[in-house]
């Protein structure tokens, strides 16, 4: 039996994007819905421990929420503002359908990725406003300081405050034009629940992959015939499939090559896998979502990892270099190149990309193991360190930690 306050831990996480889109729908200001939310939340976590936790915690949170709201407004107003004071005391508009919850969260999103934002800002907005996701965990996944990101996301609410962006679903022609920022975000939000980053959090969050995967199927109801929506699905399902066996019973990360794949939820593999070869029989060039979403169907489709077909995992990676040659991805193609090719062919790959990715926990840990499976142990013992102190994941660092004490002191 979990208590008040835990209970208005996991509302925050469960009922946040909800509170902020209705309250947006209703003032027409992130700034005040994202305020106001904020107070709901942080007022549950002080009275429900004493009062108990009400019937119904998302009317509660958005019932008070609305009153935080109509209190800042009140004491900004001027005292010409009483006719609009009045119509958001008393405010008539008929209470929402059932349902209309995820119409309201997809308005929410198409509204952080208006095209007026530059791409990283609607993805940080919306991570912000619709993922629930702290300032720290925001910076952490664009591998910003906080502070700078805390800025980016205050210019974009500001923006879109200045320039009335409305707070609606676009018409069908304008959905290409902000389908890719939208897909971005959920990526992100997926990644943040399949690794949490913050060392509060429970290191695999369901909430938010969860989430990731209910909205990337409206979106894929708006746009059936959208490749890289079908395949950011796909890769989504392809790894959720993967999730109760990346933790053990002690806490620590399962490794791909580690887990139980008996464990594995074969009805979502058997879904991810349909979406993949659907994308192949249309014979489309595929982008960087069908690319993924390819690579985890070999994953998947083996029954153990010695079966994992290597070179057709380094085949689809040296396609994906080709549409996104970013550090990360080269970071990923260096591992499947460590099976393929060796450790040390990797490890030169990967030393490649120190200026570009010192400071991210994973470039450390993939040096750390190609080091010691070379037999390197002073140098692995030390990549290991620095890993554990870059990573924010309790599970992943006690997986680091477990195979650093395996090398002794580095002697």
């Amino acid at each position: 039996m979990i208590d008040a306050g835990e209970a208005a831990t996991r509302a925050h996480r469960a009922e946040w994007a909800r509170v902020v889109a209705a309250l947006t729908r209703r003032f027409g200001d992130l700034d005040i819905a994202e305020e106001a939310a904020a107070e709901a939340f942080a007022t549950a976590v002080e009275r429900w421990p004493a009062d108990g936790v009400p019937p119904n915690p998302g009317a509660w949170l958005t019932t008070t929420a609305n009153r935080k709201a109509i209190d800042r407004i009140r004491r900004e107003s001027r005292r010409d503002d009483k006719h609009k004071e009045a119509q958001l005391v008393f405010d008539d508009e008929p209470p929402e359908p059932l349902g209309a919850i995820e119409d309201e969260r997809l308005r929410l999103i198409f509204t952080c990725c208006h095209p007026a934002l530059a791409m990283e800002t609607r993805m940080a907005l919306t991570l912000r406003m619709v993922g629930g996701l702290t300032m720290p965990e925001i910076a952490r996944a664009f591998l910003v300081q906080e502070a700078a990101m805390g800025q980016r996301i205050t210019r974009a609410k500001a923006k879109i405050k200045a320039a009335r962006i409305p707070y609606r679903v676009p018409s069908a022609e304008d959905l290409p034009a902000r389908v890719s920022g939208v897909l971005a975000v959920l990526f992100l939000v997926f990644n943040e629940g399949y690794l949490a980053t913050g060392p509060d959090t429970d290191p695999v969050r369901h909430d938010l992959t969860a989430e990731a995967i209910r909205l990337t199927r409206l979106i894929r109801a708006l746009l059936p015939d959208d490749g890289e929506v079908a395949g950011l699905l796909a890769l989504m399902l392809l790894t959720e499939a993967r999730r109760t066996a990346r933790v053990s019973g002690s806490g620590e990360l399962v490794t791909l090559g580690e887990q139980d794949r008996g464990a594995w939820d074969r009805t979502l593999i058997a879904e991810g896998h349909r979406l993949v070869r659907e994308r192949l029989a249309a014979g489309a060039a595929p982008g960087r979502y069908q690319i993924l979403a390819a690579i985890n169907a070999v994953h998947t489709s083996a029954p153990d990892v010695r079966d994992t077909d290597w070179s057709q995992v380094v085949a689809l990676y040296d396609q994906l270099v080709r549409l996104d040659p970013s550090p990360i991805v080269a970071l990923n193609r260096a591992i499947a190149v460590a099976e393929l090719d060796g450790p040390e062919v990797a490890l030169a790959a990967v030393d490649r990309l120190d200026d570009k990715l010192t400071g991210y926990h994973a470039y450390h840990a993939t040096r750390a193991d190609l080091l010691r499976r070379l037999g390197r142990g002073p140098e692995a013992h030390e990549a290991y360190g620095k890993a554990i102190e870059l990573a924010g994941n309790t599970a992943e660092i006690a997986y680091l930690t477990r195979r650093r004490d395996q090398l002794g002191q580095g002697r």
